[in-house]
């Protein structure tokens, strides 16, 4: 059997109860997509994803993959679970309509992403790489597009985003990979990238690399970076296969998790030119990235709240079926009947606690999702771009964090039995981890949020979100009116502890240590805006629940029941941390940054 379990039902709530996808399907630019196409897309990849991607779950994680001479083959089930992703043109799903894609809403996109994603987090990897073709369309020259992001579609190629260096790390600006130009559009690239995601396989023919480096003559920082297109195979004219180029695999990367997806360290120029391709012939390549690392910031939310919701469904089906001791009513009854751990308060408090937060996040995921499908139909509103970008931080950075954490949970409630490896846990959690490091450490999205999110925007986004909220709670079911009423206290909080950090940045222009203040609360503050946002939007399907449930079959009632549950749950447990994240911000001294280092 399959090791995942997807949650079908609660997607196609999000997408057509909440979001109300169905008022845009059919209709351009998503005119070829109506609800019954939508429905049969999800169907059929959560089958896919359930047999075919799943099946080589295990085997990519123990089959230890090996460099050789620059060269690393795939183990038989990762390629044939690839080759059921890309036979079934399931890589068309994100890719738009000038590229041969579906043409799919954004909202259908990451719905499917995430049943991919939780049913094999190494082999999504691989299948994402075509998604670099969206970005060499919308960014290079024709003639780019036409040599290389097309037969990526038409011909499976690979993708990589290649930014990394091992002295620089997250700070891209520092990198040092030089580009010399030679003619043209051509340059050769010259230098050595680290941590390289699906850098070198035997799988596609190709693989293509968007590389960040920096002419001779560029300024220091992330302004002077160029983007550049790095073929595997250099490509002919008439679109064949060249020889080798002169990127090769140095080295890779023996991980915790993930283990069936190749990381790799890749050098350029060390025997052979690397020929590279100014991206559209503009030195603009951090902006051009940034469309690559938006998009993977999603991409790895995605995959964050996936797994946790696969590992609290395995932890949800092992709670119903083990019995152990008896009811804590009959804890002093030594013959009463044992029963399943689901009717132990502690089980149920753990269980609880993962569905609350694995429904909450996907509904921040389709909630983010929903306004990009906005974005793409009203262009003339630069609202909803904003918010998108205002939203992302929260999705990745609060998403891999709280995936992590609660997976822990999951395993246990399989007690000593999730430790063994015959249980997918231990695997979800090495897996995870990683989400927390890769495209911006949580630390940071905090900062990203604070300081390019909000405090740039002068809160413009942020107080226009806060005031969709405030409706949620002045207005809505008498049911939720203590869950309300906890939303509005936990936003109230929230612009109290946004208040206190752009006090301590106004004042550091003044006096500069001041700005340690700020910094040592932006990660909260992400904690606390993603539960405002997350209660928010589980407050409002339950509202939606409540009205549906009179006229509710048995299977749904128990479903509209279990969202009312979750968003009370929430709002009594979770929402209150915003006041002590807000008080502790408001009361920092500053203390830590002045512990002399040897004292740490």
């Amino acid at each position: 059997m399959s090791h995942y379990k997807s949650n079908l039902r609660d997607l196609e709530f999000n997408l057509f109860e909440a979001y109300g996808v169905d008022e845009y399907l059919g209709k351009a630019p998503f005119e070829e997509i109506d609800h019954d196409t939508a429905m049969d897309i999800l169907r059929e990849v959560e089958r896919l994803a359930t047999e075919d991607f799943a099946e080589s779950f295990v085997e990519g994680d123990r089959v230890k993959l090996k460099l050789i001479d620059g060269n690393v083959e795939l183990p038989p089930g990762m390629k044939k679970s690839l080759d059921a992703f890309n036979d079934g043109g399931w890589h068309l799903v994100g890719l738009p309509k000038s590229l041969g894609g579906f043409g799919a809403p954004e909202t259908l996109r990451w719905a499917s992403g995430e049943l991919f994603a939780g049913a094999n987090a190494a082999a999504y990897l691989f299948a994402t790489g075509v998604l670099m073709a969206r970005v060499i369309e919308s960014v290079a020259t024709p003639e780019q597009v036409e040599r290389f992001a097309v037969p990526m579609v038409e011909r499976n190629w690979g993708g990589t985003m290649v930014l990394t260096e091992a002295d620089a790390g997250s700070d891209v600006g520092a990198g040092i990979t030089k580009a010399f130009h030679v003619e043209g559009d051509k340059w050769h690239i010259e230098g050595v990238k680290r941590f390289i995601t699906s850098g070198e396989s035997d799988y596609n023919e190709n693989i293509i690399h968007l590389v960040l480096a920096r002419r001779p003559d560029a300024e220091p920082g992330t302004k002077g970076l160029s983007m550049f297109i790095v073929p595997k195979y250099l490509v002919n004219e008439d679109g064949s296969l060249g020889e080798r180029n002169g990127v090769v695999a140095t080295g890779l990367e023996d991980k915790m998790g993930i283990r069936g997806s190749t990381t790799c360290e890749l050098t350029f120029g060390m025997d052979e030119p690397a020929v590279g391709y100014l991206v559209g012939d503009v030195h603009e390549g951090i902006r051009q990235m940034f469309l690559v690392i938006e998009d993977a910031r999603m991409s790895i939310g995605v995959k964050a709240a996936a797994t946790l919701s696969t590992g609290y469904l395995n932890a949800l089906e092992y709670a119903q079926e083990r019995v152990q001791s008896a009811d804590l009513t009959e804890s002093r009854n030594k013959t009463a009947p044992r029963v399943t751990i689901i009717h132990h308060p502690a089980v149920r408090r753990m269980l609880m606690t993962q569905k609350a937060h694995a429904e909450g996040m996907r509904a921040m995921v389709i909630y983010a999702a929903w306004v990009l499908d906005m974005a793409h139909l009203h262009p003339e509103e630069p609202y909803w771009a904003k918010l998108n970008d205002l939203l992302l931080p929260l999705v990745k950075g609060y998403s891999s964090e709280k995936a992590y954490e609660l997976l822990a949970q999951s395993l246990q409630v399989l007690g000593g039995s999730g430790y063994s490896r015959d249980y997918p846990m231990e695997q979800y959690i090495r897996d995870a981890k990683i989400d927390t490091i890769y495209e911006g450490t949580t630390a940071i999205q905090g900062l990203d949020l604070f300081f390019r999110k909000i405090a740039r925007d002068q809160g413009a986004t942020l107080m226009r979100l806060g005031q969709d909220i405030l409706e949620t709670v002045k207005g809505g079911s008498e049911e939720m009116a203590v869950e309300r009423e906890l939303l509005g206290k936990a936003l109230e909080d929230l612009q109290m502890h946004v208040g206190a950090l752009v006090g301590y940045s106004m004042g550091a222009m003044q006096d500069p240590p001041l700005i340690y203040k700020t910094g040592l609360h932006t990660t909260s503050l992400l904690e606390s805006l993603a539960e405002v946002v997350i209660g928010w939007l589980l407050i409002r399907h339950a509202d939606i629940a409540l009205e549906a449930l009179p006229d509710a079959s048995d299977a749904d009632r128990a479903f509209y029941e279990g969202k009312i549950a979750s968003a009370r749950y929430f709002a009594l447990t979770v929402l209150p941390k915003a006041h002590l994240r807000r008080t502790l911000a408001e009361t920092e001294d500053g203390a830590l940054m002045d512990l002399p280092v040897e004292s740490f």
